[in-house]
């Protein structure tokens, strides 16, 4: 049985988006220019920064950094892994993360909490069977220094699985997964592989000993999701680390007897929520009406607010699939759609291309939510984005082909105008 919540009020549902948005700083539009050290620190609220290769607009890690910074230079993301204050692993799924968590995450791999990953199980079984040639990689680096997959020629390519990479790819995935190789750098996004010892000593990492048990890693994986995501239903809290098995909230009883978790309600939400104690002053404020959002922006298909979808359904009202891994002819919203934030909602999405050489935003066609009134400030606040947008790829000019409604095309395309 589900004890009382902790709180005797509970949040609308309104307010508790704006916590989580407040927790992922996507509340409010940036007030401060941005910086080397806003960069980092938006890492850090998020715990993680996922990564992919897709770019028919930005790459994902940068776009997730854009919605929240404004216009800052992409290279800060490359600089700061080349740095050491970042480091890349497979949690939720491949993701930088600070060069802080380091002994967490190590942790986390040591006691085989990502045991269920498929990368970990690829890796295993490659180890199981191909070892000799992993060792001929991993001596090689040892001798030669930092790799690119490019820089090996290659014996054969293996047809299913890992996107039929060489067999030198291949390995070197599987000695990063296994932690006997780390990411030095990226050169054109691609990984450039060190030794471990080596990354960790230009990070000035020196790891701990590994002391705690499986019990003590998850318990500090799981507080740090919920101050991650602000406020979370247990359900949500595994998926964030893709951590096993999900949690139920009479596991996390012991937790709010102890004050490491608060239990609180949401009006419209069928269980009970949680928020971790750092953010507790969020949380009155929350309550008190004195969150308020602002902000107006385009958010990455992998950025955490909507990479859930259970949750960004619960929590938003907004049905969201990743369409760029469904066959074109079953695509509903088109390859890589962006969610539309406004205001502390998801009122919309955008299937977007940024044509760099051309200088050219296209805005294939996008669509608003059911419901949603496109008024004239939404419409206004929309096209600002879009421009803030585009002009951070480089590209701005903004064309608009089509939208849903129909007639709200033409009416954003004079809202562009206006500027």
């Amino acid at each position: 049985m589900t004890r009382t919540p902790a709180t005797t009020r509970a949040l609308t549902a309104q307010q508790a988006r704006n916590l989580h948005l407040e927790a992922q700083g996507l509340l409010r539009k940036p007030s401060v220019k941005p910086s080397r050290a806003g960069l980092l620190s938006a890492i850090e609220r998020m715990q993680l920064l996922q990564i992919d290769t897709i770019h028919v607009v930005a790459r994902s890690p940068y776009l997730v950094l854009f919605s929240r910074l404004g216009n800052y230079p992409s290279a800060w993301l490359d600089e700061a892994l080349e740095r050491g204050d970042l480091f890349e692993c497979w949690s939720h799924e491949a993701c930088f993360v600070p060069s802080s968590a380091f002994d967490l995450h190590r942790e986390h791999l040591d006691c085989g909490g990502r045991s269920g990953h498929w990368a970990s199980r690829n890796a295993e079984r490659a180890h199981g069977v191909q070892r000799a040639g992993m060792n001929a990689v991993l001596e090689r680096i040892r001798e030669q220094g930092p790799l690119k997959a490019s820089d090996f020629e290659g014996t054969r390519r293996q047809k299913t699985g890992w996107w039929g990479w060489k067999d030198e790819k291949r390995w070197l995935e599987a000695l990063f997964a296994r932690g006997e190789l780390m990411v030095a750098r990226r050169e054109r996004f691609q990984r450039v592989y060190d030794l471990t010892e080596r990354v960790l000593q230009r990070m000035g990492v020196t790891p701990e000993p590994l002391d705690r048990d499986e019990a003590e890693v998850s318990r500090s994986l799981m507080q740090n999701a919920v101050r991650a995501l602000g406020i979370a239903q247990a359900r949500w809290i595994a998926d964030y680390y893709r951590t096993r098995p999900r949690y139920k909230d009479s596991d996390l009883d012991g937790l709010v007897d102890a004050g490491e978790l608060i239990r609180l309600e949401v009006r419209g939400w069928e269980n009970p929520a949680y928020v971790h104690p750092e953010h507790a002053g969020l949380l009155q404020l929350a309550l008190q009406g004195r969150l308020r959002a602002t902000h107006t922006t385009v958010l990455s298909p992998f950025d955490p607010v909507v990479w859930d979808r259970e949750r960004a359904s619960a929590m938003f009202g907004f049905e969201y699939r990743i369409e760029c891994y469904v066959p074109e002819p079953k695509r509903r919203y088109g390859y890589f759609v962006l969610p539309i934030l406004h205001r502390g909602r998801l009122i919309g999405r955008l299937d977007a291309k940024a044509h760099r050489s051309d200088g050219l935003f296209e805005i294939k066609s996008i669509h608003f939510e059911a419901g949603v009134d496109t008024d004239a400030s939404v419409l206004a606040a929309v096209a600002r984005a879009l421009r803030d947008c585009a002009e951070w790829h480089e590209t701005p000019k903004v064309l608009v082909r089509r939208s849903d409604p129909r007639s709200i095309a033409a009416e954003l395309r004079r809202a562009l105008r206006a500027g």
